[in-house]
């Protein structure tokens, strides 16, 4: 039986570790909605931490736009 490998970021590429593309993927995507369900706040201000770090780590490869929308603009709270 598989086991479930969590889909995390492999520094300092920022790469998922299990499917390799850039990283947050899908499956983290989807992992960390569920987990932040009740606290969209809580993902938001996690999430910006991270795109700091990334954009520590891969300067100049990736713009800060991009790095945005990367990590934070997928988990904003949609209109209703």
């Amino acid at each position: 039986m598989p086991r479930y490998r969590p889909h995390v970021a492999a520094r300092p590429s920022w790469r998922c570790r299990v499917c390799g593309v850039a990283w947050p993927c899908s499956a983290a995507r989807l992992a960390l909605l569920g987990e932040y369900r009740e606290n969209r706040t809580g993902l938001l201000v996690y999430l910006a931490a991270l795109r700091e770090e990334a954009d520590a780590d891969l300067g100049r490869q990736v713009t800060p736009d991009r790095l945005t929308d990367r990590f934070l603009t997928w988990a904003r709270a949609r209109a209703r």
